[in-house]
């Protein structure tokens, strides 16, 4: 799908389980997000999320975290077991590798994080997908979070507060659906209290 140095739009689709009242139910989560501006952009950590999608990475894992009026974070390895108390803690394994479009490869560090990418001024508005951290340099690694709204503080290249967050995708399809998992009920930790777990993530 790579087309000079940049890649032609790719369309990640992610297949939930979300909870209601009656059972836990299988719905499509559509959501898509154009390569052409974000790989071409965010090279390094859009490239990442779709290395880690074609492998399997996000299969069967939880979201851990929903704060409504927010986010919803999603991408800890640990979450997997719905109750894990230290889910939000994990990444993917150190050293594995993948190459962006323009042919370089990056290698995770033994953490499984990534270099920070703080280059394009993508704000964190609603539908975004943004790269999670834990607020020291190069912390980003499998985690990522659907902005619900507009949350421009989080922004990398915003001063008003020490976060930052670089932006590598947005929702163009199943905002519904975000919204809807941003409603469901959820504990004291902000995680959901039935699970919503992601079956799979598939890249068209």
């Amino acid at each position: 799908w790579f087309v000079g140095a940049c890649a032609v739009p790719s369309l990640p689709t992610f297949h939930l389980r979300l909870p209601s009242r009656n059972a836990t139910l299988p719905a499509p989560f559509p959501l898509p997000f154009s390569p052409r501006t974000y790989v071409c952009q965010m090279p390094i950590t859009a490239s990442n999320f779709i290395d880690l999608a074609n492998s399997g990475f996000y299969n069967g894992l939880t979201f851990h975290r929903v704060i409504p009026n927010f986010m919803l974070q999603f991408g800890c390895p640990k979450s997997k077991n719905p109750a894990a108390r230290d889910a939000g803690t994990g990444g993917p394994p150190g050293g594995g590798s993948y190459t962006t479009p323009g042919g370089e490869t990056i290698t995770r560090d033994r953490g499984g994080n990534i270099p920070d990418e703080f280059t394009a001024k993508l704000s964190n508005e609603p539908g975004t997908l943004s790269m999670a951290n834990t607020g020291q340099p190069n912390s980003g690694g499998s985690q990522f979070f659907v902005n619900t709204v507009h949350n421009n503080f989080l922004d990398w290249y915003d001063k008003s507060t020490p976060s930052q967050h670089p932006v590598f995708g947005k929702v163009t399809s199943g905002m519904d659906v975000v919204l809807k998992i941003s409603g469901v009920s959820t504990d004291g930790n902000d995680k959901p209290r039935t699970p919503v777990v992601m079956n799979s993530v598939t890249i068209a």
